[in-house]
């Protein structure tokens, strides 16, 4: 006997196809269809499974209900089905109940949909969201889909009223699910190979924001913000059409075809450019789309926070003895962190003296100020900081010293970078910066985007060379300076992005004001920020005439190659696997990697100092 859901994976997948020009056009409505569709066939299967039990099914105390993508009229091509039998207790027996499910799960499995199915009562729905945020999360949006449509109803009242009288003690486990998240999938504007759910500024971040939005703690973002979870959910669609299988990981090989499917092939461009043209065009999308919806979600945690904050009393008993408060709340308390900036509540913010629209310095002195004392910069901060008339050739000492701090923050810099480069400020410092901003490695070595790349390194760059001396401050700030600098070549269509590099830094830093001295340092640093691994790996650091070859090319200065020694491992360490791939010892800073590094350098530095080992059986050994 024909089932009612019979074929509804391909009629779902068929339902979202691209257009006839092979372009995914109109997301939403497909969308729409695609729940419209499953609805009515699961729909239609529970009325052919009540008719066809041994018993009678009440009409009343029990119902079939949706959540997840389904009931959020989000469900892609290959999404799988989130369902739950909800009955009052003692409505059927339990044999009668496995015969009804039995009846439902296994055609929905037969015809090869992925399936979560569960069975509660209306209690036992209560204590699961109680106890399990992501279950909460989900049952924020539920659709009654056959049976009693009142028992759903009320079901998901009672969890939505439960959820918003416990969202304030929940509200740190909320965030902290954000944060482990973020530990695990990272930041999906400067991801190579992202997954666009579970990544910050993926869509789990969207449901995160409804979450926060239905506690009553803060408003949600509307407009733009829509319409880029919107065109999120239209890239998930379209992995899905391209990988057949319900995934949200947008690896390499299904970034061509997806591009595609998205409308951002340009056909003037002649292949293979067009592809390559293409893929980076997506990942410039994602990185507009997931700076968009973390900042979103950043926004209202913020407010969330704010709002149980000012609800605490502020009045304490010892204000009895204090007349000045009058028995009130205490003001809010702002710590003044530096000119014009200011802490407050774990934030940083402006402080009642700035004047963004006639301070160009202020975004340097926020973004130090946060890096420096590990606080987050709070998002309207971010957005006024944007009227700051900045320009990229008035830099003055107190300027270019706080750049240098701010790169000299360590794994602060990484989130602070990041919130600033939400606001398009490191772009207007530098705007050689645009040229590489959430441009794709061709390397799948790289984890990162080249931009995300290049702060990474810097963040990995500390004071102390390899053997532990301190570089005086002329020397660490060449040395950062190249970190953050060293890909900045990696331009379209340039084959050697080490002397393209090399070609922008000095510009860069003399518009900058630096000194020569600096300036002359971090050039060769970025110019020969590949040499010391390509000798290491393709040259023998036992001849003589190798190690002279390299001590000439640095100048025949240690401190060079000391820098240059540190650049190479935060280099090599920052680069990451992504699923599916594996750091071979050719990439990465493997022990393999390490050792034949450092046999070059010392080699090199050997013959810098004139302390080659007088050992006739080294190759170019001279007497």
């Amino acid at each position: 006997m024909a089932s009612a859901v019979d074929g509804l994976k391909k009629r779902i997948m068929a339902l979202g196809r691209p257009d006839a020009d092979g372009v995914y056009r109109d997301g939403a409505g497909k969308r729409r269809e695609r729940c419209d569709l499953a609805t009515a066939a699961i729909s239609r299967l529970w009325a052919d499974a009540c008719d066809s039990v041994s018993f009678g099914v009440p009409q009343e105390g029990i119902a079939l209900a949706a959540v997840g993508s389904l009931a959020r009229g989000q469900m892609g091509p290959s999404s799988d089905l989130d369902l739950v039998v909800i009955m009052e207790p003692r409505v059927l027996k339990d044999a009668q109940i496995s015969e009804l499910t039995n009846k439902l799960w296994y055609p929905l499995w037969d015809c090869g949909l992925d399936l979560d199915h569960s069975v509660r009562t209306r209690q036992q729905c209560e204590s699961v969201t109680d106890q399990d945020l992501p279950a909460a999360m989900g049952w924020l949006d539920v659709l009654p889909v056959a049976g009693d449509s009142g028992l759903v109803e009320r079901t998901s009242s009672s969890i939505l009223e439960r959820w918003r009288r416990a969202a304030r003690k929940r509200l740190p486990e909320l965030l902290e699910s954000a944060s482990s998240r973020l530990e695990e999938f990272g930041r999906m504007p400067y991801l190579n190979q992202p997954n666009v759910k579970e990544a910050r500024g993926g869509l789990r971040d969207a449901v995160l924001v409804s979450a926060l939005a239905a506690s009553w703690l803060a408003d949600r973002p509307h407009g733009g913000y829509d319409d880029a979870v919107e065109k999120l959910l239209d890239v998930r669609d379209c992995i899905h059409l391209v990988a057949g299988k319900d995934t949200d990981l947008l690896l390499a090989q299904y970034q061509p075809s997806v591009a595609r499917m998205m409308g951002l092939c340009d056909p003037t461009i002649p292949e293979p450019d067009r592809a390559v043209s293409a893929v980076e065009d997506l990942q410039t999308l994602l990185s507009r789309l997931g700076r968009r919806i973390a900042f979103a979600l950043d926004a209202t945690a913020s407010h969330a926070e704010h709002t149980v904050t000012h609800e605490r009393p502020r009045f304490a008993f010892f204000q009895m003895m204090r007349p000045q408060s009058d028995g009130h709340r205490e003001a809010p308390r702002f710590d003044v962190i530096a000119p014009g900036v200011a802490s407050h509540e774990h934030e940083v913010v402006l402080g009642t003296d700035a004047h963004p629209r006639s301070d160009p310095e202020l975004p340097l002195r926020v973004a130090t100020a946060a890096a420096e004392f590990g606080l987050p910069i709070n998002p309207v901060t971010l957005m006024n900081l944007r009227a700051c008339p900045i320009r990229d050739d008035a830099w003055n000492a107190d300027a270019r010293d706080m750049f240098v701090r701010l790169l000299a923050s360590g794994r602060s810099l990484i989130r602070t970078w990041e919130e600033i480069d939400y606001a398009g400020i490191p772009g207007r410092w530098i705007p050689e910066w645009l040229g590489v901003r959430n441009r794709p490695s061709a390397s799948a070595a790289h984890r990162y985007t080249i931009d995300r790349h290049m702060v990474e390194v810097t963040s990995r760059l500390g004071r102390e060379g390899p053997d532990g001396v301190r570089y005086d401050d002329a020397h660490y700030a060449a040395l950062l300076l190249a970190g953050i600098l060293h890909d900045i070549g990696k331009r379209p269509g340039v084959r050697d992005h080490a002397s393209e590099g090399a070609r922008h830094a000095p510009v860069i830093l003399r518009r900058m004001g630096f000194p020569q001295e600096i300036v002359d340092m971090t050039t060769m640093l970025v110019r020969e920020h590949l040499t010391l691994s390509e000798f290491a790996t393709g040259r023998d650091p036992a001849d003589y005439g190798v190690a002279r070859e390299l001590s000439d090319r640095l100048g025949g200065d240690p401190l060079i190659l000391d820098m240059l020694y540190d650049l190479t491992r935060a280099d090599g360490s920052s680069l990451g696997a992504t699923s599916g791939e594996v750091i071979s010892k050719q990439y990465g800073w493997s022990r393999w990697r390490e050792t034949t590094v450092r046999m070059m350098y010392t080699a090199v530095r050997d013959v810098m100092v004139g302390t080659w080992a007088q050992d006739a059986s080294r190759p170019g050994f001279v007497p």
